[in-house]
């Protein structure tokens, strides 16, 4: 890897192309390295993973609403797929990476990658999936456009903080689905770097849809941000440009959206001719909440069936890191996590509800646990509310550390009881995670698709799906065409827009 220093010029300085970060992000997109195996196998997890959620949330407003915004813009052969209906039922593909990139994230239940920034690289597959079949790329090409938009997404992650400024974590989104889609299609460095800087300009967006009172927007955004990447670079292809330098301009993000002229960033990248291999560093779910609610799910579960009796508490503190605290637990200051009538997108992110119903029910749901009439129960409002979290430095630096046997995103957990007696455990990764106690393998990935799926998707459909996306290598445009799941039955809200 490279380290680059990423900071701002002055329009006098003309900072030249090979130098600045939106060309050495298009300069990796485009070098033809082939794709490691156990890189490409993760790809097919992740594929995996994507449609497992997909499938789970396809009935569900936000992804149902998106679809019907897709549906009205179908375009001559091939076109894109959309999960749910029928494949020959195509769109172009910028709405279709729209439509499956709000079922995708609807759940907040695909993979995570936390450093100096957060992400969820999975955001990229919908979209260079979309276009993948509607020029018709086979699987290997697939494969190493997905490899791609890893890479530079967690990249992107590793060097630039964005939540310090409140920007939300999908200005690295569109980036990384241009230089994904460019590598795709093989694109020429130019054209890619167009696309990326195009793709920054229009996705950069606040945290607010992260905060307060949090809407069903939190699953469109990262879909929008695949859909501008998807125009921007068919803008680029035909010869349209972007603001330059995107980055290091004298008016860019750094100088104005993030830490300011004097700011110095350091992106790695790989050399030329070194392997994309960042989508290793990553890790998916299991269980339907954001990341850092992950281990202390599993935390929960073991400490619930460690009490007889849970009235018995008097007070629960969960010490943990600055992200933690002040993103998902009482840190935010935000009310409406501990309200039983908030939207599931706010106990999504309300680590005081998440822990109070994993130690009640030792589990986790995707849709049972945040049910009104679940979230509404006297005993689970009493607990949840004798629950706070406390900011640990430890922990903070356990979590940007980049030594994975350091690293943490959980936390240490205090539970005191009436009778003055005092029960402690922690947990530093998820049962899940690739440090945790039972790291996810493919089992793991197709045992997710089939319970997700069970009761939407036939079994048939499954089958044919997971065929599929296992023999991602192998297949043929004509197969990549194929690589979606189809819900019988699948109806619509009959709501009205402008479509």
């Amino acid at each position: 890897m490279i380290n680059h220093e990423v900071r701002t010029y002055k329009s006098s300085e003309n900072l030249a192309r090979e130098d600045q970060l939106a060309w050495k992000i298009a300069s990796v997109a485009t070098d033809p390295v082939a794709v490691d195996a156990d890189v490409a196998d993760m790809v097919i997890n992740r594929v995996i993973d994507n449609a497992s959620v997909a499938a789970a949330s396809v009935r569900r407003s936000a992804p149902t609403h998106a679809r019907e915004q897709a549906l009205p813009h179908t375009t001559p052969a091939p076109g894109a797929t959309v999960f749910g209906r029928p494949l020959d039922a195509r769109v172009s593909p910028e709405w279709a990476a729209w439509a499956n990139g709000v079922a995708v994230r609807e759940l907040d239940f695909h993979d995570t990658f936390l450093a100096k920034e957060y992400s969820h690289p999975g955001d990229n597959i919908p979209p260079i999936l979309a276009v993948a079949q509607h020029v018709g790329v086979n699987g290997a090409d697939l494969i190493n456009g997905i490899a791609t938009g890893y890479e530079i997404q967690v990249d992107l992650a590793k060097g630039i903080c964005l939540h310090e400024h409140k920007i939300d974590h999908v200005a690295h989104l569109g980036p990384s689905a241009a230089a994904g889609i460019g590598a795709l299609l093989k694109l020429p460095t130019e054209v890619v770097y167009q696309a990326v800087g195009q793709a920054l300009h229009v996705t950069t967006a606040t945290r607010q849809s992260r905060k307060g009172e949090i809407s069903s927007w939190k699953a469109h955004a990262p879909a929008f941000a695949g859909k501008m990447a998807v125009e921007a670079v068919d803008r680029a292809m035909r010869g349209e440009g972007a603001p330059s330098p995107i980055y290091e301009g004298e008016d860019g993000v750094i100088a104005w959206i993030l830490s300011g002229p004097e700011a110095r960033y350091t992106v790695p990248l790989p050399a030329i001719g070194e392997s994309k291999r960042a989508i290793l560093d990553t890790y998916t779910k299991e269980h339907s909440a954001e990341y850092q609610g992950q281990a202390l799910i599993d935390l929960a579960r073991k400490l619930g069936g460690q009490i007889e009796d849970l009235s018995k508490i008097r007070k629960i503190t969960i010490h943990t890191s600055h992200h933690t605290h002040n993103v998902i637990g009482t840190g935010a200051n935000d009310p409406q996590k501990m309200d039983p009538k908030a939207s599931r997108e706010t106990l999504d992110h309300s680590i005081m509800y998440i822990f109070a119903v994993a130690m009640e029910d030792q589990g986790w749901h995707h849709e049972k646990s945040y049910a009104p009439e679940r979230a509404g129960r006297p005993e689970t409002i009493a607990l949840w509310h004798k629950i706070e979290t406390t900011e640990d430095p430890e922990w903070t630096r356990r979590y940007h550390s980049t030594d994975p046997n350091e690293v943490a995103f959980g936390g240490r957990v205090v539970v005191e009881f009436e009778d003055g007696s005092v029960l402690e455990d922690e947990l530093a990764v998820a049962d899940a995670h690739p440090a945790g106690a039972r790291p996810f393998a493919r089992e793991n990935y197709i045992e997710k698709f089939r319970t997700l799926a069970e009761g939407i998707v036939t079994e048939a459909e499954q089958n044919r799906f997971l065929d599929l996306a296992q023999n991602l290598a192998d297949l043929s445009a004509a197969d990549v065409a194929q690589l979606s799941f189809v819900v019988e039955g699948l109806e619509h809200s009959g709501s009205k827009g402008i479509f």
